[in-house]
């Protein structure tokens, strides 16, 4: 399942700093404004301590977590709606992503240029959701005078389109999100088939010196995220970058204690965007491979057996399936069997996350 989500913000704000920690691809990352101009794309595991687990407890040889793919985005300007700083080519690049990580700038340091001449993160994230409302404003206000001709002739199908990107004119005018708008279940692939980038999922990386110190600029920008109900993960670009050139997972672990921190910051934001993408994981575990798979939430266990395979999903019979946590709790699947933990489900049972999971099929 190919999800990808854009990196985005302000030039200068860490956004290739974050992007090659997440990657360790080696994207440019410079004291200048625009010095990302093509989107580099990179694709980062999800790490999960459940596999981790699944994998000691079974004595799995190979662990393969799932991944997301991140896309760093040249920085954002002022005007970028009308084509200011290549907005409109780096406005493109978001529309074919599915989620937003919206980097700001949370620290202070005169040596590290600021496009606006000052540190103001709120600033900041008013600039660059205001040129993505803009942009879809532009591109809603094209859709509806089309769809106004044609919902003129009668046309059922355009008059309720134009019901929709009336509400969506309305709110984008207002200066919000569509992602903020109500739909219907009919309308959602419309709202799809847009790309609208206000849409997107919002998550707000808050880029500090010295991650977990008070700031008062994190707790702006977290206030102003519980209002708009978006995400936020609070990292330093310059520590995740420096953690992610440690070869060594025992290196790694010492200088996340050193610095009193539990995980990387870089797996608290793959995780985040997974989670923000309405996306949950299952499990397959052998003495191979212990493996996470990407689904969606409410997919059925036929949907989920077709992300292995499209023959698994055709020729489901069954699904032998058990909770991981009670993997945890009994030690071996023997004794998860043993004690009736093991269910078999049909067409009808829906994913939960954390299922541990045995396809039955037959494909003739």
């Amino acid at each position: 399942m190919g999800l990808s989500c854009a990196i985005v913000g302000l030039p200068n704000v860490g956004k290739s700093t974050l992007f090659n920690a997440l990657t360790n691809a080696g994207a440019v990352a410079a004291n200048y404004p625009f010095c990302t101009i093509e989107p580099n794309v990179g694709v980062v595991p999800v790490r999960d301590a459940r596999l981790d687990r699944i994998a000691n407890i079974v004595g799995t040889a190979t662990i393969i977590y799932a991944t997301m793919e991140f896309v760093d985005i040249a920085g954002l300007v002022k005007g970028a709606s009308k084509g200011e700083g290549l907005g409109n080519k780096f406005l493109a690049n978001i529309r074919e992503t599915d989620a937003i990580a919206h980097v700001l700038r949370c620290f202070d340091d005169g040596d590290v240029v600021h496009v606006d001449g000052s540190v103001n993160p709120l600033r900041d994230a008013e600039v660059i959701n205001t040129e993505l409302a803009l942009a879809d404003l532009e591109q809603v206000d094209r859709r509806l005078h089309k769809t106004q001709k044609l919902a003129r002739t009668g046309d059922k199908q355009a008059v309720a389109e134009l019901a929709l990107l009336e509400r969506l004119y309305v709110a984008l005018n207002d200066g919000k999100p569509v992602r903020a708008v109500a739909v219907t279940k009919e309308e959602e692939p419309m709202v799809k088939g847009y790309q609208l980038m206000t849409a997107k999922p919002m998550l707000y990386v808050a880029n500090t010196a010295e991650p977990g110190q008070p700031n008062p600029y994190v707790a702006a920008v977290l206030q102003m995220a519980q209002a708009e109900g978006a995400a936020i993960v609070e990292l330093s670009c310059k520590t995740e970058a420096e953690i992610a050139e440690l070869d060594d997972a025992t290196e790694r672990t010492e200088f996340l204690t050193a610095l009193g921190l539990p995980e990387a910051g870089l797996d608290r934001l793959a995780r985040c965007a997974f989670e923000l993408l309405g996306l949950q994981t299952y499990f397959t575990a052998g003495v191979k491979e212990a493996r996470a798979w990407t689904i969606r939430r409410g997919w059925t266990a036929p949907q989920a057996a077709g992300v292995i395979h499209t023959d698994f999903e055709r020729g489901f019979i069954k699904a032998e399936i058990y909770d991981c946590q009670e993997l945890f709790v009994l030690g071996t699947e023997s004794a998860v069997g043993g004690a009736g933990k093991k269910r078999m489900e049909g067409k009808d049972y829906v994913m939960r996350d954390g299922d541990v999971v045995n396809f039955r099929f037959n494909v003739w």
